[in-house]
């Protein structure tokens, strides 16, 4: 690989790369371990999600919910029932980031330092 020189760098912008665009759509608290339950559990309640998440706020939970389903990375079906059902899964978009999410997990199996 070519080392890049000073000016070759200035040229650069992360904003323009794909990892950039990634981190984008995950970034957040609570966005990655929300698409992490999706693909342990599959097809999860609202209030499944409120206590498998621990410290999670209400406004929190909704607003990442609705941020992953506009960017098309979970979808929401809403049962018209009283009381109201909802649940959430992955979309296919979604499905799509499970390797890296996996590979992560992996790393941080591997890498984790035991309490001493």
């Amino acid at each position: 690989m070519e080392k890049m020189t000073e000016r070759q760098i200035a040229r650069e912008k992360l904003c323009d790369t794909g990892f950039s665009y990634t981190l984008s759509l995950i970034s957040g608290k609570y966005k990655m371990t929300i698409l992490y339950a999706l693909m342990e559990f599959g097809v999860v309640r609202y209030n499944e999600l409120k206590r498998y998440i621990a410290g999670i706020s209400h406004k929190t939970l909704s607003l990442s919910l609705k941020e992953l389903e506009a960017d098309g990375l979970i979808v929401r079906k809403e049962y018209p029932q009283i009381p109201p059902k909802v649940e959430y899964s992955l979309s296919a978009r979604g499905q799509s980031l499970m390797p890296i999410l996996d590979g992560m997990c992996e790393w941080g199996e591997k890498n984790r330092q035991t309490a001493q």
